[in-house]
């Protein structure tokens, strides 16, 4: 029986795989047809000629590009959305690439319309990845396109990457003990013997096994590995990654460009929630706290007034009748009902607005777009001196990966343990992905209200 169940498994892993395809297909296909649409109607003024009626020698791109996909391997994996869209967007890149050498070097660039194939590749970088959301959301809700998946590891573990993979449906894995096609194996939950006998007993029955490394603190997808082939060892290069000056200068003109592109709309936004807090209590719209900086300096942290100017006051009321509000501050830094809080402060701050004055902070270099929030004078002993090393050797951020991963949920040491991490496995995808993130916090925050 579980053979069989196998070999039906298999047939509908292929069949997926070849609907995935075909949806990537129809999306590069409607990407096609609107950049004509685009190159026609917005640049037929501003650009060369664009010959509409021969464009039947452009669709080698298209099957150039869904063959790069094919190598990145986005149809055999599960991936989650946005390991998924980065290697999407490596194939875009090693696609865009091959082309316009193809059309160099072959000396035929005359014939075709750079701007036109740029246009196909903006807007496919958009439809690709919500195609493929839409149609993995649907698919994904039948089971028989589900991969089982028997997961080995200690309980505390174990459960985690079981809530995983039922909250993140883009995997498409259901979690079996009994009868899966899969294994994830935890391999700190082992000692070294009886990890190689698990792995052992499963390689027999299973095609696929993924191990999680002891170190899960880090991600091994940016590390290098090193032989030495005369003694036949290798060893594992890891990094802090945003110690490295080469990553710390790409990431300053990759943020530079950034800010250099959404200012109009920083001071589009800076006039209207002055006009609100002004309308909505006394006081300055802007205030600023000494904050600790890169390398343990203080500087001047600008936020947007968010409390009553007497807070202070309101504050030594509301705990004399609330004294469970102390115990709660005690262990996340915050208070859950601050009195001191005004109306459009509680907007601004449950939508992380109140940060935008620290674009200034920006230009002045005190603070990154992104990276971890600067901390409070006050908790300087309470990040440790392991960690202090590490987090305080970086400039903070606007917003930053607790800012993504629920702040109103976890405790101080959880914010610590997620700034160490981002330092030590930075990448411009990850700030792209927390960049991304943010917006979606700040709309979701903007509609609830």
């Amino acid at each position: 029986m579980h053979a069989m169940k196998q070999v039906h498994f298999n047939y509908a892993t292929y069949f997926l795989a070849l609907i995935l395809l075909l949806v990537d297909l129809g999306a590069l296909t409607v990407s096609f047809e609107s950049a004509i649409y685009i190159r026609m109607h917005f640049f037929r003024d501003h650009l060369p000629p664009f010959d509409h009626y021969n464009l039947q020698k452009y669709y080698w791109i298209i099957a150039l590009t869904l063959f790069m996909f094919i190598i990145e391997n986005i149809y055999t994996m599960r991936y989650d959305f946005w390991a998924d869209t980065k290697r999407i967007y490596k194939g875009f890149f090693y696609s865009a690439f091959a082309i316009f050498t193809l059309l160099t070097l072959g000396k035929v660039g005359v014939e075709y319309s750079r701007s036109f194939i740029i246009i196909f590749f903006a807007v496919a970088i958009f439809l690709v990845p919500i195609f493929k959301r839409y149609a993995k959301r649907y698919l994904f809700g039948f089971n028989v396109f589900k991969k089982n998946v028997k997961i080995v590891a200690g309980s505390r573990r174990a459960d985690i990457i079981k809530a995983e993979i039922e909250k993140n449906w883009y995997l498409g894995l259901c979690h079996s003990q009994e009868s899966y096609e899969m294994v994830i194996i935890v391999s700190r939950s082992f000692e070294t013997a009886k990890l190689q006998q698990i792995i052992k007993e499963h390689s027999r029955h299973t095609k696929d096994i993924y191990v999680i490394p002891y170190m899960d603190h880090l991600d091994f997808s940016h590390a290098s590995i090193v032989d030495y082939s005369n003694i036949r060892l290798s060893a594992i290069h890891i990094e802090n990654r945003l110690l490295s000056p080469k990553n710390t200068f790409i990431k300053y003109l990759a943020e530079k460009l950034v800010v250099l592109l959404i200012s109009p709309l920083v001071f589009l936004l800076h006039i209207v929630i002055t006009v609100l807090i002004k309308l909505d209590s006394k006081g300055s719209v802007i205030f600023k706290q000494k904050r600790l900086g890169k390398d343990a300096s203080t500087f001047s942290c600008y936020k947007y007034r968010t409390m009553y100017e007497n807070g202070q006051e309101i504050l030594d009321d509301y705990l004399v009748r609330h004294p469970e509000e102390i115990t709660y501050y005690e262990e996340y830094h915050k208070y859950q009902d601050d009195p001191r809080i005004t109306r459009i402060g509680s907007f601004l701050r449950k939508t992380s607005l109140d940060e935008f004055p620290q674009f200034y902070n920006i230009l002045r270099g005190d603070m990154n777009l992104i990276g971890p929030r600067p901390y409070m004078l006050s908790e300087k002993e309470q990040i440790g001196p392991f960690h202090e090393d590490v987090i305080l050797r970086v400039k903070p951020g606007i917003t930053g990966l607790w800012q993504v991963s629920g702040r109103n949920e976890l405790t101080f040491d959880q914010r610590v343990k997620l700034d160490n991490w981002y330092i030590q496995n930075w990448s411009l995808w990850i700030d792209f992905m927390i960049f991304v993130k943010t917006i979606k916090v700040v709309f979701n925050k903007v509609g609830a209200k």
